[in-house]
C-alpha cells in the first residue's frame, strides 16, 4: 500500500512538473511572438493604424484596436487581411514581404489588444433582398462608404474591395452594421442600441445582401 502511494505521488508530481514546464515554454514561445509582431507593426503599420491602433496614424487607416472588431473575427481572418491586403487601397498586400511567421506574429501582437469577450449575436444565414438594400445603403452608409460601396478615406472602409468581400463573412458584415464599432465614426444601427439608425434585423440582412451583390460588378 505504502509503495502503491509513493508510487502515485511520484506520478503527480511528474504530471505537475510536465505542465508547469509546458506552460512556461507555451508562456515564453507566446511572449516571443508578440514581441516580434510588435516590431513587425511598428515597422509596417504604426503609419497608418497609429500607435495605439486606433486609426490615428498620419495616413489613412481604420481603426482595429476595436473590441467589437476584434471580438467578430479570428486570427486567420487578421492573416488574411494583413497576407492579402486591399487592392487599390493603401493597404497592401504583405504576402511577398512577410513571411507566414511574420504574419502570425502580427497577428498575435494585435490579439493582446483584445480586452473583453463580446458576444455579437447575428443571423447565422443572411438572407434579404439586395434592392431594398441597396435604398437603405444609399441612405443610412453612402456618406461615409461612398457611392457603391467604393469607400471614403478617413470615413469609410471600401466595401465593395474584392479582398473585402472574399475574406469578410456575410455575418461579419452585419455584425460590423448592427453594432458599430466603439470609439469610431461607426455607430451602431440596429434598433434598440443607442446609435442614430434605428434598423430592423430585416434591414440590417437588406443592407448586407447588397453589399454582397457587389463583388459581382467589382
Amino acid at each position: 500500500m505504502k509503495k502503491i502511494l509513493i508510487g502515485s505521488y511520484i506520478t503527480i508530481a511528474i504530471i505537475v512538473i510536465y505542465a508547469v514546464t509546458n506552460g512556461q515554454l507555451f508562456d515564453s514561445k507566446k511572449s516571443k511572438a508578440i514581441s516580434a509582431g510588435e516590431r513587425l507593426y511598428n515597422e509596417n503599420c504604426l503609419a497608418c493604424h497609429g500607435g495605439t491602433g486606433k486609426g490615428e496614424g498620419k495616413r489613412a487607416g481604420t481603426a482595429i484596436n476595436n473590441q467589437h472588431f476584434l471580438n467578430s473575427i479570428s486570427n486567420q481572418d487578421l492573416f488574411n487581411y494583413v497576407k492579402f491586403g486591399r487592392q487599390g487601397t493603401d493597404m497592401p498586400a504583405y504576402a511577398k514581404k512577410l513571411s507566414d511567421e511574420d504574419l502570425h506574429n502580427l497577428v498575435s501582437f494585435i490579439r493582446e489588444w483584445q480586452t473583453e469577450k463580446i458576444s455579437l449575436e447575428a443571423p447565422t444565414t443572411i438572407t434579404g433582398d439586395p434592392e431594398r438594400g441597396k435604398g437603405q445603403y444609399n441612405l443610412y452608409c453612402l456618406s461615409c462608404h461612398g457611392e457603391d460601396g467604393a469607400g471614403k478615406i478617413k470615413m469609410g472602409t471600401a466595401l465593395a474591395n474584392p479582398q473585402y468581400l472574399k475574406y469578410t463573412t456575410d455575418r461579419q458584415i452585419w455584425t460590423a452594421t448592427a453594432f458599430g464599432r466603439e470609439e469610431t465614426r461607426m455607430g451602431p444601427s440596429l434598433k434598440g442600441l443607442e446609435g442614430a439608425r434605428q434598423l430592423k434585423k430585416e434591414d440590417i440582412s437588406d443592407i448586407v445582401r447588397y453589399i454582397r451583390s457587389l463583388e459581382k460588378t467589382k
